[in-house]
C-alpha cells in the first residue's frame, strides 16, 4: 500500500504553491552564482587589493573541491534514512550556513586588505560552495520525485531555471544600479566598499529566504516521496561502483556531454559579451543596460515557450529543434554585420535590430536549457529499471558536477580570440583596428556556433522518449506490485 501510494503521489502534477515553491529555490542558486562568477574576482582584487592570480588559485580551489562533493552528497541523499526523508534533511542544514557565509564573503574582518585576505577567501568560498552542494543537489533532485509524469517534469524545472535567471539578473541591477552609487569621497560608484558590504547582506537575506521557501514549501511532500533503499553495509567500493554504474546510463552520458559544451559556448559568450556589446557594436552604456534589463521579457518568454515545445515535440526533439533555431541566430547578426549588410554602428536601427533578436534569441536558449534540465529527471526510472536503484541526487549531482569544471573552458577559449584579436593587452576598442574587429566577431561567431552544433549532436543521442518513459513508469509499477504482493501475508 506504501508503495501504491507514493506511486500515485509522484506521478500527479504538483500543486501551483509546490511548483512555485520549488522554483523559488533556483533564485537561491542564481543570486550565488551571479556574484560568484562575475563580480568576487573583481572585488578581491580591484576593491580589497588581493592579487589577481591569487584570487584565481583560491577560487580554483574551492571549485574543483566542491565539484568533486557533488557527487559524495548526490549519493549521500540518494540513500538517507530519516523521519524528513531523503533531501529535506540537507537542505535544512544548509540554509544558515548558506546566508551566513555568503555574508562573510563580502564582508571580510575589517583591517585585513590585500593577500592577507587569501586565507579567508579560500576558507569562505569553499564554506559557500560546500552550503549550496547541500542545498542544490538534493533540492534539484526533487524535480523527479515531486512528480513522474513527463510534462509536470518540464514545468516544475522551467520555473527553477527561469527563477534562476531572475534571481541572478535581479541581484545584479541591484548591485550596480541602486548600491554601487558615488559619495562625496568615492567618485566611481563601483569603489564604493560600503555598497559591496550591503551587497553582501542583502543577497544572503535573499538567498535564505528562497532556500527557506523551497525546503518549507515542498515540506509537506515528504510522506509522499520515494522511500529510501533497505539498510545495508556501504562500503567505499560499492559508493563508487554504485556511483560508475549509475553514471554509465547512455541517456546521461549524452546529457553530460552535451552541458559541458553548452557551458563552454555560455563561458564564450558571457567573456566576450562586454567586447562585442562596446568594441563590435559600439553600444553606450544606457543600450547595453537596456539589452540587459530585457533578459526579464527572455525569461518569461522562456517559461511559456518550453512547455508548449516539450509537449508539442517531445522534450529531446524540441530541445534539438529550437536550440538549433536559437544557436543559429546567435551569431548571425555578428556575421551579417562582418558582410556589411547590417546599419552602421551607432544607428538607432542597428540598436533596435540586436535589441530584439537577443530577447528572441536568449528566449529560445534559456527554453533549451529547461528541456535538457527536464530530460535528466526523466533518466531516473530509466536507470531504476537497470540497476534496481533510485539515483536522483547522482545524476542532478553530475550534471552539477560538470557544470562547476567546464566553467574555464568556455574562459579560456574567449581569451584565445581576444588574443588572435589583438585584444588581450587591455585598452579598449579606443585604438581598435578594422581588422582587429572584424577578427573579433569572426572569433566569437565561429567559437559559439561550434559549441553550440556539439552540444545539439550530443542531444541527439539521448534515448528517452514521451513513450520509452510512460513504459519505464509501466514496468516498475508492474515491478512494485509484483514485490508488494511477495511480501503480503
Amino acid at each position: 500500500l506504501r508503495i501504491a501510494s507514493m506511486t500515485t503521489a509522484t506521478a500527479a502534477a504538483p500543486s501551483l504553491l509546490t511548483r512555485v515553491s520549488f522554483g523559488i529555490g533556483g533564485a537561491a542558486e542564481g543570486v550565488k552564482n551571479n556574484g560568484f562568477e562575475y563580480v568576487l574576482l573583481f572585488f578581491y582584487s580591484n576593491i580589497l587589493g588581493v592579487d589577481a592570480g591569487l584570487v584565481a588559485i583560491a577560487l580554483l580551489i574551492a571549485l574543483v573541491i566542491d565539484a568533486f562533493s557533488d557527487p559524495i552528497v548526490g549519493y549521500w541523499s540518494d540513500n538517507m534514512r530519516t523521519r524528513l526523508g531523503r533531501r529535506h534533511p540537507f537542505m535544512y542544514a544548509a540554509l544558515i550556513p548558506i546566508a551566513v557565509t555568503y555574508y562573510f564573503t563580502w564582508n571580510p574582518p575589517a583591517g585585513m586588505t590585500g593577500n592577507d585576505l587569501f586565507v579567508w577567501l579560500v576558507a569562505l568560498t569553499i564554506l559557500v560552495r560546500l552550503s549550496f552542494t547541500f542545498f542544490d543537489v538534493p533540492g534539484t533532485a526533487l524535480a523527479a520525485e515531486l512528480t513522474q509524469e513527463y510534462d509536470a517534469r518540464t514545468s516544475l524545472l522551467s520555473l527553477r531555471t527561469f527563477f534562476g535567471w531572475f534571481g541572478g539578473l535581479t541581484i545584479q541591477i541591484l548591485l550596480f544600479r541602486f548600491l554601487l552609487v558615488p559619495t562625496e569621497e568615492i567618485e566611481i560608484g563601483v569603489f564604493n566598499v560600503d555598497g559591496w558590504n550591503t551587497y553582501g547582506l542583502v543577497a544572503s537575506v535573499c538567498i535564505f529566504v528562497c532556500a527557506l521557501i523551497c525546503t518549507v514549501g515542498t515540506h509537506n511532500h515528504i510522506p509522499h516521496l520515494k522511500a529510501p533503499p533497505a539498510a545495508r553495509k556501504i562500503t567505499l567500493g560499492t559508493v563508487f561502483k554504485e556511483i560508475f554504474e549509475t553514471v554509465s546510463n547512455p541517456s546521461f552520458r549524452a546529457l553530460f556531454l552535451a552541458t559541458l559544451c553548452g557551458l563552454i559556448a555560455s563561458g564564450i559568450s558571457a567573456t566576450l559579451n562586454q567586447y562585442i556589446n562596446t568594441i563590435f557594436w559600439g553600444f553606450t552604456n544606457a543600450q547595453i543596460a537596456s539589452i540587459t534589463a530585457a533578459v526579464y521579457i527572455s525569461a518569461i518568454l522562456a517559461l511559456i515557450i518550453a512547455p508548449i515545445v516539450g509537449k508539442t515535440f517531445g522534450k529531446k526533439r524540441g530541445a534539438i529543434v529550437i536550440g538549433a533555431l536559437a544557436f543559429t541566430i546567435a551569431p548571425m547578426p555578428v556575421f551579417l554585420r562582418l558582410l556589411g549588410l547590417l546599419p552602421p554602428n551607432g544607428s538607432e536601427a542597428l540598436f533596435n535590430i540586436i535589441f530584439f533578436i537577443t530577447i528572441f534569441d536568449l528566449a529560445l536558449i534559456i527554453a533549451t536549457q529547461m528541456l535538457m534540465a527536464s530530460m535528466v529527471a526523466d533518466i531516473v526510472e530509466d536507470s531504476e529499471l537497470q540497476t534496481g536503484r533510485r539515483s536522483e541526487g547522482i545524476f542532478f549531482a553530475g550534471i552539477s558536477f560538470i557544470r562547476k569544471l567546464s566553467q574555464g573552458v568556455g574562459v579560456m577559449t574567449a581569451s584565445a580570440v581576444l588574443w588572435v584579436s589583438g585584444f588581450s593587452t587591455g585598452g579598449g576598442g579606443a585604438g581598435a583596428s578594422e581588422e582587429s574587429i572584424r577578427a573579433l566577431g569572426f572569433g566569437y561567431g565561429v567559437s559559439v556556433l561550434t559549441a553550440w552544433t556539439l552540444m545539439l549532436i550530443c542531444v541527439s543521442f539521448y534515448k528517452i522518449s514521451r513513450e520509452s518513459h510512460g513504459e519505464n513508469l509501466r514496468r516498475l509499477r508492474e515491478r512494485d506490485a509484483a514485490a508488494a504482493a511477495s511480501e503480503a501475508p
